[in-house]
């Protein structure tokens, strides 16, 4: 009997134990001052991904002529959304629905880019390449006023090379030079997480607090 109630005692503390383990592996809201340097840094790069992916798919909508162009914008202003919502607790809701509003003209100026190069429309593409870049500089600005860390010109810097980039991968497609559109691809999906990193880098410098490891029992 005694050896029953100790077999159950260990079992109850086992299946304990089990709950905490799993809890502890949940992962932390952004908001959370336990937020840690890799849940940052993951999530800044899901987001950015997130961005680039879905614009591809917007490429292939429009120099492709596939359907579901309407789907595939409507979820890439989402993603605009969620970056939007991503600095709102470092920043304020303001300042998320700022950066949100400036990616909007960023997304929606880049499908009317695409679609006078579609047409071969090349007053319509200027006008809205111009507008692009004009835009890429407001959201350069922005981000390196909300951070110092965020170097004016390092901001500009990424920002274009993301322009250029996705210009390349866009033209690529629509010349139908499909092994250059593979390799556009990469450089862009590389200098995005670039472009993540950084972000991320400088919202942990600017906000050390935020990521204070929790202090563990025993050590001094």
């Amino acid at each position: 009997m005694k050896k029953i109630l100790i077999l159950s005692i260990v079992g109850i503390g086992i299946t304990a134990l089990s709950y905490s383990i799993i809890a502890s592996d949940k992962p932390t809201n952004l908001n959370e001052n336990s937020t840690t340097e890799i849940e940052l840094k993951t999530s800044m790069n899901k987001l950015w991904e997130d961005h680039v992916m879905w614009t591809r798919n917007v490429i292939f909508n429009i120099m492709d002529d596939l359907p579901g162009k309407d789907q595939a914008v409507n979820r890439l202003l989402k993603n605009q959304d969620d970056i939007g919502n991503a600095i709102k607790p470092y920043y304020g809701n303001e300042a998320g629905q700022k950066l949100t509003d400036l990616l909007y003209v960023h997304i929606t100026t880049a499908a009317n880019l695409l679609t006078a190069k579609k047409n071969n429309n090349d007053k319509a593409f200027k006008e809205a390449n111009d507008m692009w870049y004009t835009n890429a500089d407001e959201i350069s600005a922005f981000l390196s006023k909300a951070n110092p860390n965020w170097k004016l010109t390092d901001m500009k810097m990424m920002m274009h090379d993301h322009l250029k980039l996705t210009t390349e991968e866009a033209m690529a497609r629509k010349d139908k030079n499909y092994d250059a559109d593979v390799v556009a691809y990469d450089k862009v999906h590389d200098e995005i997480l670039e472009m993540s990193d950084m972000l991320s880098m400088g919202i942990m410098k600017q906000f050390p607090e935020k990521f204070k490891r929790p202090t563990t029992m025993g050590t001094k």
